[in-house]
């Protein structure tokens, strides 16, 4: 499965300004500042590339003028022009819509205000002639259906199947960015919408506030208090696994209003988080110090890692010095972000305890400095006031407990059978849970897990064939010894061929 994307996006920096001039700029700046080659690979044409004109046939129609002809035999007005230019270059190419009948561009801070720039009514033909085009991802916003105060999870719903749709009739991938703000939870539904299940879901607003004229210059400026929240606000790992993650908002990074030291806690804080690495500055103004921080291998492998989880909370032992941890593939292996969220510097600390380490001698490289040194027990550092640092902490992974399910659920793949694991013993905080399953399809199948009866979360199976698989999750085992009971389940709305899979066993960490 993907990691987190990784590219740029045209909104914070370009807002209803963007054109194929911009875009190209900009393509052209990924690769030349080793971005591209650092894995960043999506140019995502955010709101402003369409006007909200459509023809007699509803058909969507964009400015020729604004997205020329860029090569012999082209037709201007063609975003097909566009896209076959940035697949030259390597790269994948991004499109924006809304799921209202209006887009955002309702709201610009900078260029024209402009309605009808949602798909709402055309799903189908908007999103197959999306992928006609040759586009690679598509965002899709709510500001239309916030406006009409639709039901996101119904219309999303939608967007989904006629995705499916245009998927099968063009062979071509979508990738499903999901736009809802957090505002009705997208992380407890989006990961299980019909047909193409959301990659990424926003959990938050923007976090650029509106650009600031003044005389011929025109900036945004950015607020890390305002990261901040976004970061805060972004954390559901129970959510987060197998190439469905939360996504905290387009980066800004670079941009005015941020020291390098409050750019690099941002991007400490969004790789834990495991979210997309979409850049929203004008890549064309990066500093060479930005670059490099957004170039830094070991930052951008802890994004990446293939685990897919999300950081979380194992200490705060005064308001505003927090310890966040994100668990990697290679056993043994956190990534730790030690933040001072206070106005004074602080000693820090952080004990193998409270990363689920053994008591044992641990490597600590400070992904800052570089420096690498052995510790025993807990790693202490200085932070200053308002900064964080993140370490990689390899220590020694402690013995899972393996639990087979009850003998009544432990069935081959079927619908509307629940695989039940009983006498679960007690965790403190998050437990890591590893299940061991086979998904002979060549699709995805989802299993909703319940954990003493909660809520349920939705799990993505990806197709094992014939092979055994795991995908982990997080979750809190929080009933004393051994009376935490987690049942798998198929969604409501499974249908035949999108059987439970079949689940053998669970390992708790």
């Amino acid at each position: 499965m993907p990691g987190p994307p990784m590219g740029w996006s045209s909104w914070n920096s370009f807002s209803n300004t963007v054109n194929a001039q911009i875009v190209m700029e900009q393509a052209k700046a990924m690769a030349d500042t080793g971005l591209q080659k650092s894995g960043y690979q999506y140019v995502n044409i955010d709101e402003g590339w369409w006007l909200g004109k459509r023809d007699a046939d509803g058909n969507i129609v964009v400015d020729p003028q604004a997205w020329p002809a860029m090569a012999a035999g082209e037709t201007a007005g063609d975003m097909a022009n566009i896209v076959r230019s940035i697949h030259k270059m390597g790269l994948k190419a991004g499109i924006y819509t809304d799921a209202g009948k209006d887009g955002c561009s309702m709201y610009p801070d900078l260029g024209p205000k402009v309605f009808g720039t949602g798909s709402e009514g055309h799903y189908e033909q908007d999103f197959l002639q999306f992928a006609k085009w040759g586009f690679d991802y598509v965002k899709v916003d709510w500001c239309g259906g916030d406006k009409e105060n639709l039901d996101p999870a119904v219309q999303y719903a939608e967007i989904a199947r006629a995705m499916q749709k245009a998927e099968k009739q063009t062979a071509h991938r979508l990738y499903f960015s999901l736009c809802e703000w957090g505002k009705q939870s997208p992380w407890t539904w989006a990961p299980h919408l019909r047909g193409v299940p959301a990659n990424v879901w926003r959990t938050s607003g923007d976090i650029v506030d509106p650009i600031v004229a003044s005389g011929e210059h025109k900036d945004r400026k950015v607020s890390f208090e305002k990261m901040l929240a976004n970061f805060d606000q972004g954390i559901h790992p129970e959510a987060q696994h197998t190439g469905a993650y939360n996504d905290p908002d387009m980066m800004v990074i670079g941009m005015p209003g941020l020291t390098d030291a409050q750019n690099r806690v941002h991007m400490a804080l969004w790789v834990v988080s495991g979210a997309p690495l979409l850049v929203g500055a004008d890549l064309t103004k990066l500093t060479p110090d930005t670059v490099a921080m957004l170039t830094n291998s070991d930052l951008i492998g802890i994004d990446q890692d293939a685990l897919g989880l999300q950081a979380v909370k194992v200490a705060e032992t005064e308001k505003g010095l927090q310890v966040w941890s994100k668990v990697l593939t290679n056993p043994g292996a956190r990534a730790v972000v030690l933040l001072n969220r206070t106005a004074a510097p602080a000693e820090m600390k952080v004990e193998w305890k409270d990363l689920g380490l053994a008591n044992a001698e641990a490597r600590v490289k400070n992904l800052w400095s570089g420096e690498e040194l052995p510790s025993f027990g807990a790693y202490m550092v200085k932070v200053p006031a308002g900064d964080a640092v993140l370490v990689r902490v390899q220590g020694t992974e402690p013995e899972a407990v393996t639990y087979r399910p009850e003998a009544s659920a432990a069935k081959t793949a079927c619908r509307g059978c629940a695989v039940r694991f009983a006498k679960v013993a007690m965790h403190a905080g998050w437990a890591r849970v590893q299940i061991a399953y086979t998904n002979p399809g060549r699709t995805l199948r989802y299993a909703e897990l319940r954990v003493n009866g909660q809520g349920p979360t939705t799990i993505a199976f990806p197709a094992t064939g014939t092979a055994s698989g795991a995908v982990t999750v997080q979750t809190m085992l929080d009933r004393a010894e051994d009376g935490n009971v987690l049942t798998f389940s198929a969604p409501n709305d499974t249908t035949p061929s999108d059987a439970l899979p079949s689940i053998q066993a669970i390992l708790v960490r």
